[in-house]
């Protein structure tokens, strides 16, 4: 296997960070991470990712991006995700599950209200 350089690094970076990121030209609006780390997954994240996908079949939104991540190193309040809304703060919400996801999805990702109850940071 050939070794990569500094310049195919580079490139590969700015790819990665062209394809997650969220986007002004109207692609991509909203990010939603969830994280998925061992602790997060022993806590539940697996159930939040469900209830995130079935709100996002239900939504048809293609402006929403979901992806995952590893921990985030804060396990004590796992599960945790993280919303990137265009032209705003990105906001981790702590110790989530099914219903607070789907409260999350609809009020945040959907209309915009951040919900201080669960928020664990701005970025």
């Amino acid at each position: 296997m050939p070794k990569l350089t500094i310049e195919d690094l580079k490139r590969i970076k700015e790819e990665t960070t062209k394809a997650t990121a969220v986007r002004h030209d109207g692609d991509v609006r909203v990010k939603i991470t969830v994280h998925m780390g061992t602790c997060g997954i022993a806590a539940g994240a697996r159930e939040v990712m469900k209830s995130l996908m079935e709100e996002m079949a239900e939504a048809d939104r293609p402006d929403i991006r979901v992806v995952t991540s590893g921990c985030m190193g804060m396990c004590s309040s796992e599960p945790n995700i993280t919303v990137e809304a265009l032209d705003s703060e990105p906001i981790v919400y702590q110790h989530m599950d099914a219903n607070r996801m789907r409260q999350v999805f609809r009020r945040h990702v959907l209309q915009g209200e951040v919900q201080t109850d669960f928020a664990l940071a701005k970025l």
